[in-house]
């Protein structure tokens, strides 16, 4: 935008999904607002994402859900396998399972898209900026005037906001203003992300957990069907394993399948060939697991921070997401309280006071708390071997009610949903 300065009400600094979801959020209240975008092109990680009902419930809200059903893979069950391809348990998900809303599979740029075309058509192309790199901010009594470069660090207008909401992820470069010396909290596991594809496995619709990351772990579901008009799907898959050396949390690092392979080289199965899938990936995304501890403070006079840039969350499953969402819901919610002309700059304070217990809460319980609970308590009972029949180990009715208190714990539980769920 080629102007001498910019003003706005309300200035979000990030065109990631939360920044995206918050701008949204902000229009079905009726309040006006302008996102900010580092970079040239709105785009997302190349890598699949796993929407649970309850932030199916949250798109709902967007008015996004079906167009992401539509897009992606509805699942029907998932699946436990130990690493040597042996059966361990299987449940129902989504509507399979008595949800209203479906549990749907689907490519990261693609839901990204989705959420970047709707702020575009609901705002209007002149409130969203890319190019937009956050540099600096001063602060006044009564505004917040932002420095932006653009993608050749060449300083472009300043903007002047009402408020401004810091939606920029694990890195934030506003959170750095207020917390400079912070690092990331390494949890001792690396993770390669993938994109294969291939024929259907299974039903077609199963999001399988295989081994347990001490031993090795994957995740592999499908994000979207019929890509070549033959049949083949876009398989996604996350390998997980302990490591004890630590590189850096860039959502864009390029990884190897040779670096992948050690650990995975004898899983082939009958209903899968492990090291065929890693060796046909289209690409590999290396990333360690990271978060960082709660701070204290999320909102600073008219500054305040939203999703990753707020708590950044161990990456397993959509958690981050949805936690983004729910920020960005109660964040509109308290500024539409707001009577017209009022100062915006307490409603921040409310919102804070709202999302920081329940999202620190989450960062804590992600930490210790594991999806993969039923693979790693097979794994301890057989001691890492082979098993003959799973029921001689444990009974269905034992691994049911380990995954219900996983899903009670973590808030995914149908009975703790509400009804757009």
């Amino acid at each position: 935008m080629n102007m001498n300065h910019k003003t706005t009400n309300i200035a979000i600094v990030g065109g990631g999904m939360g920044g995206l979801a918050l701008a949204l959020h902000l229009h079905r209240q009726g309040l006006i607002c302008d996102v900010f975008e580092a970079t040239s092109e709105p785009h997302d990680n190349a890598v699949g994402i796993t929407l649970t009902p309850h932030v199916m419930g949250e798109l709902s809200l967007l008015g996004v859900a079906d167009a992401v059903e539509a897009a992606g893979i509805i699942n029907e069950e998932s699946v436990c396998f130990n690493r040597y391809g042996q059966f361990i348990y299987r449940e129902m998900r989504g509507r399979h399972a008595g949800f209203k809303m479906a549990e749907v599979g689907v490519h990261r740029s693609t839901l990204h898209k989705i959420l970047w075309n709707a702020v575009v058509e609901r705002l209007g192309q002149d409130h969203v900026h890319l190019g937009h790199r956050f540099a600096h901010m001063h602060h006044s009594d009564d505004d917040v005037t932002l420095s932006f470069t653009d993608p050749q660090g060449r300083y472009l207008p300043s903007v002047r906001a009402r408020v401004m909401l810091a939606a920029d992820g694990v890195n934030s470069a506003v959170r750095r203003v207020f917390y400079p010396d912070e690092q990331v909290v390494f949890t001792g596991v690396n993770t390669w992300r993938g994109l294969t594809r291939r024929k259907p496995f299974l039903t077609g619709k199963s999001y399988v957990r295989l081994g347990s990351v001490d031993t090795g772990k994957m995740v592999i579901y499908p994000i979207a069907d019929d890509v070549d008009g033959q049949g083949t799907q876009l398989i996604s898959w996350v390998a997980e394993v302990e490591q004890t050396s630590e590189s850096p949390n860039d959502w864009h690092r390029l990884g190897r399948s040779q670096d992948v392979m050690p650990w995975f080289k004898n899983w082939t199965f009958d209903w899968l060939n492990v090291p065929e899938l890693i060796q046909q990936a289209d690409t590999i995304w290396q990333y360690p697991a990271v978060d960082k501890d709660p701070i204290p403070q999320w909102t600073f006079g008219r500054v305040s921070l939203l999703g990753d840039a707020a708590h950044p969350i161990y990456p397993r499953g959509a958690n981050a997401f949805v936690q983004a969402l729910m920020d960005a819901r109660t964040l509109a919610e308290e500024m539409s309280r707001c009577a017209p002309g009022d100062d915006l700059m307490p409603a921040l304070y409310r919102y804070e006071a709202v999302r920081k217990p329940l999202s620190n809460k989450a960062v804590m319980t992600q930490r210790t708390t594991s999806s993969d609970c039923i693979n790693i308590k097979v794994n301890e009972l057989t001691q890492g071997q082979p098993f003959r029949d799973i029921n001689e180990v444990i009974s269905q009715a034992e691994l049911r009610k380990i995954s219900d208190e996983y899903k009670r714990i973590t808030g995914f539980a149908l009975d703790t949903l509400s009804p757009t769920n």
